[in-house]
């Protein structure tokens, strides 16, 4: 029911997501910790579920962030979804010949995904910046190259229809 919801206000304003969760999902949220900790006082605290509901009420506060900023998600599936690559080939990484190259290569990564977010080019935006910065960009307007300020001043207009 909770990703019901989120399905219908998705693309809504961050103040029009909020009050739907506070009207619709807070309740929901509630009913779903009562029963938690109902179900959690019957098991033995060894049993695979009683760890489950211990890390799940030991981390409820940040669960529930969501339900008090309507820019939030209430899981972090985008993130998971970005690293997935990342994640299947991380084995191949583990030599990538020492710490900093890793370091490297992380950073280099975390753009990529980020540009994609963004709808970025992320070989065009690498480009751009890195000549920006070359060329003395002021550190105080770096947040201006950031992938989401970035984009904007990049969009191209849609060609009039014929």
């Amino acid at each position: 029911a909770i990703y019901r919801i989120e399905e219908e206000i998705r693309g809504l304003p961050p103040a029009e997501r909020l009050a739907t969760r506070r009207r619709r999902t807070r309740p929901l949220v509630r009913a779903l910790r009562r029963q938690l900790m109902r179900q959690a006082n019957g098991l033995s605290r060894h049993a695979d579920i009683a760890k489950a509901f211990a890390y799940g009420t030991k981390r409820w506060r940040a669960f529930n962030r969501f339900l008090y900023d309507g820019q939030l998600e209430p899981d972090n599936l985008i993130a998971e979804r970005a690293i997935r690559g990342f994640t299947v080939g991380r084995r191949n990484w583990l030599f990538s010949g020492n710490f900093a190259a890793a370091e490297r290569s992380a950073v280099v990564l975390s753009i990529i995904e980020t540009c994609k977010l963004c709808g970025v080019d992320a070989e065009a935006y690498m480009a751009d910046v890195i000549e920006r910065i070359q060329n003395d960009w002021p550190a105080s307007r770096w947040d201006e190259l950031m992938p989401w300020n970035w984009v904007r001043r990049h969009e191209m207009p849609l060609p009039l229809a014929a």
